[in-house]
Formats: structure tokens, C-alpha cells, sequence
């Protein structure tokens, strides 16, 4: 900036109400004025707001619909714990299990498909993503792992309800689950790619929650859907699974920091305490049920509708929680300055 570019009424072209104030400046003049006003002197201007460059965020904000995608990552973590689900069942000999994990699992693949394909606007671009293959690309890792697991599901169900090529629906259904926790997790990884501050500082944990969310909503379709008598698998994973989705997620937010906040404000919080409650009291009910306890259908209706519940409940909290945290700066500057300090730079 020249001194022909400085007038007597401050810079040409400033814009009052939109300067660019950083957090270490908007910092560092409260610790000055308070040390003045300590000292009986007023300050002369009034404290600095924190905000970015023009009023700005500093990152965009994901654009994507919140129904399209927090519903694509429900359905793929219902799918690939259900395959897993499937295989159990049909190693043990548990054929109406096994059948209804096939079908959860091969509906909730196509649902996630179908979500994914409607944020993209057009087939095509899904299409596009297969032209190469590349391993350091969560998005492109997750498309080829999609398109060998849906038909693998597909095979699978179509095998079981018709009765026939049992042999190769037995060999998809060990494929499917093979492909299983990578299918139920990959999105925890996807998010945490992004600079979203809320997905990305929950890299660590974030995966862990989903495999366990995913876990309780397939243990909550098969408590819902298949006999009493065959569920004992899904109750054990009912448990398993809410356990490990309640434990990391609290653990993560500990980690995490500023910027767990948004996890604790708005809809995202209504939505976790919601499905903290569900989850929790799915997973009692779960223990709980069993064949031969009085009211036990019911009872397993009932768990298997809250797990399922308590399982779409997270997965939309933490896409709004991402959102929020991208609109507002101080969860990408503050972060940023921290790990600047901590490096001694």
C-alpha cells in the first residue's frame, strides 16, 4: 500500500463493518484493552469482532443437501454391517436372519446409490469417477468399492429368494461381507478429507463411530424384521455396536476441542441427544429381548425401530455439525494457530 492510497478518513476503498480482522489481532487487542482499563485508561476504539477477509468464511461451506448425503452414509453403514450381519447368520444357521440382512443389505446399498447419484445431478458423474483408479482419493477409492459391492449384495438377496445358484449366492455373500467394513466406514474417512473443521479434526475417532452406528442399525433391522429365535447375533452386535458408536463419539468430541462446539449447539445437538437416548435404550432393550421373554416381539420392534432411529440421528447431526463449523471462521483459524504454536512456529 503507497501513501497516495492513505487519506485522512483511513484507507480508500475500505469498507466500514467489513475489515479483515484475524483471531490473534481481535486476541491480542482485548488483552491490550484490558490491561489499559486496568491501568484507569478507556479505550479508543472498541473491541475487534472476528471475522474473515469481507465478511467472508474463509472455506465454502459443503453444498451438498442434507438429505441426499447424511442419508447416503445412513444406508451405506446400514448396508455393509448388514452383509456382515448376513454372513454370521449363514454360517451359523440362521437362514431367516441371513435373508433379512441380504435384503436390508442390498436395499440400503441401493438407497445410497440412489441418494449419492440425486446430489450429483446426473448418473453420469458417477459413471465418470470409475474412469481411473486412484488410491490416495477417498472419493475414488469409495466409488470402486461401491461398484463391486452393490452387485455382490444384489447377487446375494436374489440368490436367497429364489432359490437358485446357491453356491454363488453363498460365494457374494462372503464377498459382500469381505467388503463390509470398508463400505461402513470409508464415508467417516471421505468427510474427514475435506477441510470441513468439524469432520476433518475428527479423524482419528470418526470412523470408529460409524462402524458402530452401522453395526446398530443392522442389528436394529434384523431385531425388527427376523424371528425372535435367530437374532441372538443381532442382539450381541446391538450392544457391541452402540457401545463403540457412544464411547468413540464421546472420546472425539473430548479430542477435538473449539471445535466440537457446533456438536453441542442447534440441530446438531438435538439430533445427538436424540440419538444418544435411542441408541442407549435400543441397545438395553436389545440385551433384554430374547426368545421366550414375555412381550418379546414387541420388545425387539421396538429396539430394532430406536437403533435404526438412533443410527440416522448421528449421521445427519454430524453432516449439520460440519456445516455450521464451516460458516464460521474461528473453527478454522483458531485450530490453525494452535498447531502453529505447538510446532514452536
Amino acid at each position: 500500500m503507497s501513501e497516495s492510497d492513505v487519506t485522512r478518513g483511513g484507507v480508500r476503498g475500505a469498507r466500514p463493518g467489513r475489515e479483515a480482522v484475524t483471531g490473534a489481532q481481535d486476541a491480542g487487542r482485548s488483552r491490550r484493552g484490558r490491561r489499559r482499563r486496568g491501568r484507569g485508561e478507556q479505550p479508543v476504539v472498541p473491541g475487534a469482532r472476528f471475522s474473515s477477509y469481507y465478511g467472508r468464511p474463509i472455506i465454502n461451506k459443503p453444498t451438498w443437501q442434507a438429505l441426499d448425503i447424511a442419508g447416503y452414509l445412513f444406508l451405506g453403514g446400514l448396508a455393509g454391517a448388514s452383509s456382515l450381519l448376513a454372513a454370521g447368520g449363514q454360517a451359523t444357521g440362521r437362514p431367516a436372519l441371513a435373508r433379512v440382512a441380504k435384503l436390508g443389505a442390498a436395499g440400503a446399498i441401493s438407497g445410497s446409490l440412489v441418494a449419492l447419484v440425486h446430489d450429483l445431478g446426473r448418473p453420469a458423474r458417477f459413471l465418470n469417477m470409475l474412469r481411473v483408479f486412484k488410491p490416495t482419493s477417498p472419493m475414488s477409492v469409495g466409488s470402486w468399492l461401491l461398484a463391486g459391492y452393490a452387485p455382490l449384495t444384489m447377487a446375494a438377496a436374489a440368490a436367497d429368494v429364489t432359490g437358485r445358484g446357491r453356491a454363488a449366492g453363498a460365494c457374494a455373500t462372503a464377498g459382500a461381507a469381505c467388503l463390509g467394513p470398508a463400505v461402513a466406514t470409508y464415508t467417516a474417512v471421505l468427510l474427514s478429507d475435506t477441510a470441513v473443521p468439524s469432520w476433518h479434526e475428527g479423524y482419528r475417532e470418526l470412523p470408529f463411530v460409524f462402524a458402530g452406528s452401522a453395526s446398530s442399525a443392522a442389528a436394529g433391522l434384523a431385531l425388527a424384521c427376523a424371528p425372535a429365535g435367530q437374532t441372538t447375533p443381532a442382539r450381541r452386535m446391538a450392544v457391541l455396536g452402540a457401545g463403540l458408536e457412544l464411547g468413540a463419539f464421546r472420546l472425539m468430541k473430548h479430542r477435538m476441542g473449539l471445535v466440537a462446539e457446533p456438536f453441542e449447539q442447534g440441530t446438531p445437538h438435538r439430533l445427538l441427544r436424540a440419538a444418544e437416548v435411542l441408541t442407549a435404550g435400543g441397545a438395553a432393550l436389545a440385551a433384554y429381548t430374547g426368545p421366550g421373554r414375555r412381550w418379546g416381539r414387541v420388545s425387539a420392534v421396538v429396539a430394532g425401530a430406536a437403533l435404526l432411529t438412533g443410527s440416522a440421528a448421528l449421521r445427519f447431526a454430524v453432516f449439520h455439525a460440519g456445516v455450521d463449523s464451516a460458516e464460521d471462521p474461528r473453527y478454522t483459524v483458531v485450530p490453525q494457530r494452535e498447531r502453529l504454536r505447538a510446532r514452536g512456529g
